[in-house]
């Protein structure tokens, strides 16, 4: 089994943007006194990278006998086919090729992706959406971790 794991983390554009943020915290109490905007500053830019964090940190792994995206659990044997979903192609997946009803790992800042059918009966899930900058070995990964199952 090809072990997998991967975590979407944010760019660095939004690291910066969340430093601005604490930055534009500390100018609006600037008026309140120095060592208000020293708080603004500290708990604005704390509060934003707080955020940038939680967003980035979805993991998604394949690990025994399953495959583990975000808060999701899946089984292997309930999984169908994946494949690798180029950048127009997931353009096309994540909007009007969409299923309302589809599970989606979805990070816009991430051009590629993987569909992997739901062939569950009892699940009403058609497919899972994976947003992924490796999306060729998750598919391995996959493939691999299904033949042992």
């Amino acid at each position: 089994m090809q072990p997998y794991d991967e975590r979407l983390t944010a760019p660095r554009s939004w690291w910066l943007i969340a430093g601005l943020a604490g930055l534009s915290c500390g100018l609006t109490l600037l008026p309140l006194g120095l060592v208000p905007m020293l708080a603004g500053l500290v708990a604005g830019g704390a509060l934003a990278a707080v955020l940038v964090s939680s967003y980035g940190s979805v993991r998604i792994r394949v690990v025994a006998g399953s495959l583990v995206a975000g808060s999701a659990r899946i089984p292997l044997s309930a999984l169908g086919r994946a494949e690798v979903l180029d950048e127009a192609e997931a353009r096309a997946w994540r909007s009007y090729k969409a299923d309302p009803r589809a599970f989606m790992v979805l990070r816009g800042y991430v051009p590629t992706a993987v569909r992997v059918e739901v062939t569950d009966p009892a699940d009403p899930t058609p497919y899972v959406y994976l947003s992924s900058r490796r999306p060729e070995r998750l598919v391995a990964a996959l493939e691999s971790a299904s033949s042992e199952v």
